[in-house]
């Protein structure tokens, strides 16, 4: 059994918690009908390495997670009740059905459509999409109820935080594509500021933070160093792709060693 801590425990000081998103190997296991990679394989194997969480976006085609691996792996956590279940969706579509059914730790709201590729921008509180937030509410209120935490996907917008908080999410999950972007580029600072506002915007009206979408193991030191209060980043494609190199075991060390790099004193 993982012996590091729950996630949770970043809110008293600990590392950011790594939660690993399966819909790699759940797409590469539907390309056949072998049963191979198994993703509660997966899943066993990175939590025995250290990873503190297991996501999951299953989507209305599903096209990679499907219906079943959802409640096999919600009967797997059951062995690891230190790490946290994060299930991904559009809650207008399939998700909260599944949220019903499995009551994960945690739901975050995207606002993808039904046959977007790829998740691409976070929820419009406002502005030309009002109706967005009403809807919004009661599902989270519905999550809340179930004892399920809200994270709502959002762009590194700082004057939108208050809103996201309004609706009643818990947290925001910062969409940091941009950031993964300008990395490595002049722009890297002046993309990086955007979610260092956008942070401390969130913490300052009491909304908890998480992150993710291009996140890898060279870019996200640099991300955590800068930006206040990130409690879990969410890898999937990144981290599965280096796993087809290292292995789950050594992919998840260098992801933890990224991690670790992030919150090491200065060197003076």
């Amino acid at each position: 059994m993982n012996p590091l801590v729950a996630p949770e425990a970043a809110a008293r000081g600990a590392r950011t918690a790594l939660s690993v998103n399966l819909n790699k190997v759940a797409l590469l296991r539907n390309s056949r009908h072998l049963g191979i990679p198994s993703v509660t394989r997966a899943a066993t194997c990175v939590l025995e390495a250290g990873a503190q969480g297991i996501t999951v976006h299953p989507r209305p085609d599903e096209r990679h997670i499907r219906a079943h691996d959802v409640t096999d792996l919600a009967e797997l956590l059951k062995a690891w009740p230190q790490v946290e279940y994060n299930i991904e969706g559009n809650p207008f579509h399939n998700l909260m059905d599944v949220i019903r059914a499995v009551r994960p730790h945690q739901a975050t709201f995207v606002p993808d459509s039904t046959d977007q590729f790829t998740s691409d921008h976070g929820w419009q509180l406002g502005g030309n999409s009002p109706d967005d937030a009403e809807r919004l509410r009661p599902l989270i209120d519905e999550c809340h109820a179930l004892g399920v935490r809200v994270s709502l996907f959002m762009d590194p917008d700082p004057s939108a935080m208050r809103a996201a908080r309004e609706v009643g999410a818990d947290r925001v999950e910062l969409y940091t594509e941009t950031y993964a972007s300008a990395w490595g580029t002049v722009r890297q600072a002046e993309v990086l500021d955007g979610f260092v506002r956008s942070a401390e915007a969130a913490l300052a009206v009491g909304l908890e933070i998480n992150a993710g979408h291009d996140l890898n193991r060279d870019n996200l030191s640099d991300f955590l160093r800068a930006v206040p209060g990130v409690l879990e980043v969410s890898i999937g494609h990144a981290l599965i792709a280096d796993a087809l190199e290292l292995g789950y075991a050594e992919t998840i060390r260098a992801y933890q060693r990224s991690i670790q790099n992030a919150f090491a004193p200065a060197r003076s």
